[in-house]
């Protein structure tokens, strides 16, 4: 099974929102700004981020070699329930979409229909194909993800050189503690 970004995901953090949080009323540092949100909102968000799950809104596509049964979780919630597509390749390698009355998207769980009815698929490690929206929506973010993700700009801004602990997890005080309870832990 694979995972890939399809979009990029939607800043969630606005320069106007970490200069306020910042207390920097000039314009001089908005380009290093915004790379300190971006550098933040990379380390925690989407596949390769700490969090283990999509803060703002991005597209993504999931892929597996055959079906995986009734009903599944997607990676990286939450989903954007009415922006899922269900694509296979059948037999001969064309890919097919599969209908979407042939299954209902919630809780970030895919629910198949009737799964004995489900088409045939080719020996392809990309036999199934599910492109999904993933993310939270403008506005939507939980206080606690944007108050740290704004902590961890204050913190580059504040330190432009390398700080503390050597250890490449490690984040400044309390910023992990407010992300915690929304981290996805990988078995």
């Amino acid at each position: 099974m694979a995972l890939r970004v399809v979009q990029a995901p939607q800043p969630f953090i606005a320069l106007e929102t970490a200069k306020l949080h910042l207390r920097v009323d000039h314009g001089d540092d908005d380009d290093l700004i915004k790379a300190f949100i971006a550098a933040a909102v990379q380390w925690i968000d989407g596949p390769s981020g700490w969090l283990g799950r999509a803060i703002g809104a991005q597209r993504l596509e999931w892929s597996s070699p055959g079906w995986l049964g009734l009903n599944f979780r997607l990676p990286m919630p939450p989903v954007i329930a009415d922006n899922v597509v269900i694509q296979y390749r059948d037999r001969s390698g064309e890919i097919q979409t599969l209908d979407a009355s042939a299954y209902a998207v919630h809780d970030n769980r895919i629910w198949f229909r009737q799964i004995s009815s489900m088409p045939a698929v080719g020996a392809y490690s990309d036999a199934v194909i599910i492109t999904y929206g993933a993310g939270y929506a403008e506005g939507q973010v939980p206080a606690p993800i944007t108050i740290a993700t704004l902590m961890l700009v204050a913190h580059f801004y504040q330190n432009r050189e390398a700080t503390g602990d050597r250890s490449p997890a490690a984040m400044p005080f309390g910023v992990d503690a407010l992300l915690s309870p929304y981290r996805i832990w990988s078995v």
